[in-house]
């Protein structure tokens, strides 16, 4: 949701034609919201209505190829009632032992504060000083229904992170009522047709300068916000909440900038995530702050990433069908994929880079996480 000639500089390198395949499941969208981008309007995106779907290595059905294991119960009490106002929490956990498939929290709980009610329940907030990066940033945590009632007191959850367009310092679009995907997975939770996700919305950077975006990446001399990432955070849900062991019930999803992040550490953390979901996103690494470390921001490429063959991980990559810009740009990458790494393609007929369009490929995004990863598990 940055300025095109900003967030969209990635490097277009042989756009071959490939023919796109399958259609998208229909799913039901949300309409439009009544808002524009809340970040910075980039280039265009869309609707869900028809869809192509693209591979990396083996061709991969439609938006919802089925996953790992995917059950469908759910779970228990939260961490613990809110305490208003508490904004702070580092978590150290504790690795989980036993065979099972869920993980318990391991501890110390975090001191969490409300930040807003939903229609689907409240959304928390803390600040997480991570132990492993030395980053301390804001991190908002969603917990479907399902998890404080008392049928699944033993039950782990999938985890879904989410992340922001923009710079994402100090907010979470996803954690607004411009994209309302709490109400939309609790009402399609119901309906038997998403997973009950735990939602986790950190911040992706320090500074709202976007000469200082850091790329959900520990560039050289910056704060290790790809550590804050890939590691603290992921230590913090299984801290505080029930899990489902494993990487099988981890996704990644993110619009524009946060597309990026999706993508990146998806492809650089196999053995964490299962599946992601970039939205409208750019691939080639562009902060001013990586300048004097090509080696680096190379590493940190999805652009370079996804052909490495390295990945064995499922990734739906969407463009807005009313920017042929972006189009050119998104195809071009799912066309460079290599096994394992499975890529398809949805093209959201219309599409523009806003938040409303965004809103709309809610139902389809959570439907299709569902398909590809693994649902709440109990022992």
């Amino acid at each position: 949701m940055q300025p095109q000639s900003f967030r969209f500089r990635a490097v277009l390198t042989g756009a071959t034609a490939f023919t796109l395949a399958a259609a998208l499941a229909a799913c039901g969208s949300t309409d439009g919201g009544n808002k524009g981008d809340s970040a910075k309007a980039g280039a265009g995106k869309g609707a869900a209505t028809a869809t192509g779907s693209s591979s990396a290595s083996a061709a991969s059905s439609a938006p919802g190829s089925s996953a790992s294991a995917a059950s469908s119960a759910p779970g228990s009490s939260a961490p613990g009632s809110p305490t208003a106002g508490s904004t702070s929490a580092a978590a150290t956990p504790v690795p989980a032992a036993g065979s099972g498939k869920v993980l318990m929290p391991t501890g110390p709980q975090a001191a969490f504060g409300k930040a807003r009610d939903t229609a689907a329940g409240q959304i928390m907030m803390t600040t997480l000083a991570g132990p492993k990066s030395g980053v301390s940033g804001k991190v908002w945590v969603w917990l479907p229904p399902e998890y404080n009632d008392p049928k699944y007191a033993k039950t782990g959850f999938p985890v879904l992170t989410l992340y922001a367009g923009g710079q994402s310092a100090g907010y979470n679009t996803w954690t607004d009522n411009q994209l309302p995907i709490q109400e939309v997975d609790a009402d399609l939770a119901k309906q038997g047709k998403a997973h009950p996700f735990i939602m986790i919305m950190p911040v992706q950077n320090l500074d709202s300068n976007e000469a200082k975006a850091l790329e959900c990446a520990d560039i050289p001399g910056q704060p290790k916000i790809g550590t804050w990432m890939a590691e603290d955070i992921p230590d913090f849900v299984r801290a505080n909440f029930r899990t489902v062991k494993g990487r099988d019930g981890w996704g990644l999803m993110g619009a524009s900038t946060g597309a990026f992040c999706s993508a990146k550490l998806a492809l650089q953390h196999p053995d964490k995530f299962k599946a992601a979901v970039p939205i409208d996103g750019y691939f080639n690494p562009d902060s001013p702050l990586w300048k004097g470390y090509e080696n680096d921001r190379q590493a940190n490429s999805p652009d370079l990433l996804v052909a490495q063959g390295k990945a064995d991980v499922r990734i739906l990559a969407t463009a807005g069908g009313a920017n042929a810009y972006e189009m050119k740009l998104v195809k071009a990458w799912v066309a460079k994929a290599a096994a394992p790494l499975t890529v398809e393609y949805y093209e959201q007929p219309g599409g523009k880079h806003l938040t409303t369009d965004f809103k709309k490929m809610i139902p389809d995004t959570l439907q299709w996480l569902t398909k590809n990863l693994a649902g709440p598990q109990s022992d």
